[in-house]
This record gives structure tokens, sequence and C-alpha cells, in this order.
């Protein structure tokens, strides 16, 4: 029972801390710098934490995007005010993802002309059912091997689309339910203490405000552990965590952000 809850536990947080890590606040936002060679390195460590879940960054960036530009409105790729339910707002986010991984939905200039890593060639491996089936036989003979009994299973489904849930938890809860710190025009709200379960990710008013700040967090009582941890990654130069800037009155100075307005990548 213990390696199960180890394992269930340690691939939620991992593949969710790539995912915020990486897919959000890098691929989508750019909210820091860091080498070639360290980009490949979190682009690969995003599609083995994901494993059958993997999201190509590209296609996750441009709804990403979007969802900010068009936040609860008909646009929002994922705002849950449009969907009787969970699955319905899943499914439909489901096939916006396909369709801009696939080429086959148009992407209007504006949500693609700012950098966005791609890696194509891990893109098209990650992304073949036979690797996604893969990943998902790995999860199942973990478990045949180490669950006490078959109740254990029902935890594979979460493993299976680890990715999806996760967005999933953060677009219907962070819209839904929660406070306000800002008035944004849309409906975002900070859940906590969800926030930190989900590595400051619920902390969605907050981001919506400002979009390019790498700390979700702004109140005393709020906690955003991803940011500690990219802080901690500024510190020893894997990282360069880009100057940000804040609100004064007569202009604005180095702080905190206003708005999404990533920029080329620094090599």
């Amino acid at each position: 029972m213990i390696a199960i809850l180890l394992f269930f536990v340690g691939h939620w947080f991992v593949s969710l801390f790539f995912h915020t890590f990486f897919l959000h606040r890098y691929a989508s936002h750019q909210m820091y710098t860091t080498g070639s060679k360290r980009e490949k390195i979190f682009y690969f460590l995003t599609w083995f934490a994901q494993g059958s879940s993997y999201l190509v960054p590209r296609a996750y960036a441009v709804m990403h995007r979007m969802h900010h530009s068009y936040s609860d409105t008909e646009k929002d790729p994922h705002s849950p005010h449009f969907f009787k339910d969970v699955w319905q707002m899943m499914w439909h986010t489901r096939n916006m993802y396909d369709g801009y991984r696939t080429g086959k939905l148009v992407v209007d200039p504006q949500f693609t002309k700012d950098y966005i890593p791609v890696w194509e060639k891990l893109d098209r491996f990650g992304d073949r059912m036979i690797v996604r089936i893969s990943f998902m036989l790995g999860y199942i003979a973990f478990y045949w091997y180490f669950a006490p009994s078959f109740w254990w299973f029902l935890l594979l489904p979460i493993h299976f689309l680890m990715g999806p849930v996760q967005g999933a938890i953060v677009n219907w809860c962070g819209h839904k339910y929660g406070y306000r710190n800002f008035s944004n025009g849309d409906q975002s709200k900070n859940t906590t203490p969800w926030g930190i379960i989900l590595m400051g990710e619920l902390f969605q008013n907050n981001h919506h405000k400002y979009g390019t700040n790498p700390n979700f967090a702004k109140k005393w009582f709020e906690f955003d552990p991803t940011f500690l941890v990219m802080r901690a990654m500024h510190s020893v130069r894997i990282i360069r965590l880009k100057p940000v800037l804040q609100p004064v009155a007569g202009g604005l100075q180095q702080g905190v952000v206003r708005q999404w307005t990533p920029r080329r990548h620094a090599r």
C-alpha cells in the first residue's frame, strides 16, 4: 500500500510541477529564460512525467494564451460557465487541443508570434498511441505488483489522464469557486488551501491579474510552492526569472507584471 501511495503522490506532483513550470509558466507565458540544452531537458522531463497524458507544448501554449485573451467568454477554450459539467468542458478542450496539435484548426497569429518551445521529434514520438499505451502498461504493472487489492486499480484512470485531469481541476474550480483579490473582468477566483496542493495553479484570480508574474500568491496567507522552486533555480542560474513590472503612480517599476507579454527566448 505504501508503494502505491508514494507512486500516486509522486506521479501527481512531478507531473504537476512540469505542467506548471514548463508548459504553463515557460511555454505559455515565458516567465523565465534558460539555455537551449536545459530547455531540452525540461521538455524531455515534461514528456516523461506526464507519460500517457503528455500535452504537446505548442498546442498547450496556444490554448492557454487564448484562455487569457478570452477568459470566460464564448471564445475561451475552457471556461466552466458554458458547460453543464466538467466532462463536457474536458471534451470540448480536448477537441480544440487536437485541432491545434494536428494543424486542423487555424491559429490566430497573435497566439504564436512570441516564442513557444518546439521539439518536433519528441512531440511525434510522445504523441504516438503505442508510446502512450506503453506508459499505461507500466502503470498497470506497478499496481499489479504492489497493490494490496484491486480497489487500488481505481486510481489508474487518473494516472492515464494525469495532465488533462489536473488542467480540468484548475480550469473548473479556478473559475467557479473561491474568493477574488482583483476585479479582472472575468470569473477567475483563488481557491485555497487547494491552491497549495495544486502547486499554486488555483490562484487563478491573481494569475489573471498579473499574467506574467511567476509568483501566483499575492496575500500573506497565499503560498505558491512552484515559485519557490523557480526562485531557487534562479539563484543557482539554472533559469533566469525575467524582470517584471509593477504599476505605480506615474508609471511602472520593477516588481510585478501586469499581463501576458512573452518575449523571444534568450539563447
